[in-house]
């Protein structure tokens, strides 16, 4: 007879629960201001490329404790902050075609990048917390 026993007990729980979509649209928002204020202090309007860079690598950082669901709102507040000022002209947000749609494109295959990389990392940590090994009794 098999007994079953719900993994969601908090000693039991062999991966963990991811954030909720609003903090990380929010964490997106204030990360992205403060990556913008400092980008555009340091390197001023002539480093879109390093300014995409950045904040691809901020959509992968905060895809690393959320949701799936929440990749596209990231990536959306990524471009938002990269295209209305880090991209001229400044304070506009314009639709450029090809380009924004290769930068949204970007920004959200990082995001969806680290939450994959975090749900693998999350599922080999639980498999191996779960499975009966040859350790010590």
């Amino acid at each position: 007879m098999v007994e079953w026993r719900p993994l969601r007990t908090a000693a039991l729980r062999p991966v963990p629960e991811p954030t909720a979509t609003p903090f990380v649209w929010a964490a997106a928002c204030a990360g992205a201001f403060v990556l913008a204020v400092v980008l555009s202090t340091l390197s001023g309007p002539s480093a879109p490329s390093v300014a995409l860079a950045v904040l691809c690598g901020f959509a992968a950082l905060l895809g690393l404790p959320a949701r799936f669901t929440a990749a596209p709102g990231t990536a959306l507040v990524c471009w938002l902050f990269l295209n209305g000022f880090l991209i001229t002209p400044r304070g506009e947000l314009t639709w450029q075609g090809h380009p924004d749609a290769a930068r949204m494109g970007l920004l959200l295959a990082a995001a969806v990048l680290g939450t994959l990389v975090a749900r693998i990392i999350n599922a080999v940590g639980a498999h191996h917390r779960t499975t009966p090994g040859d350790g010590p009794p």
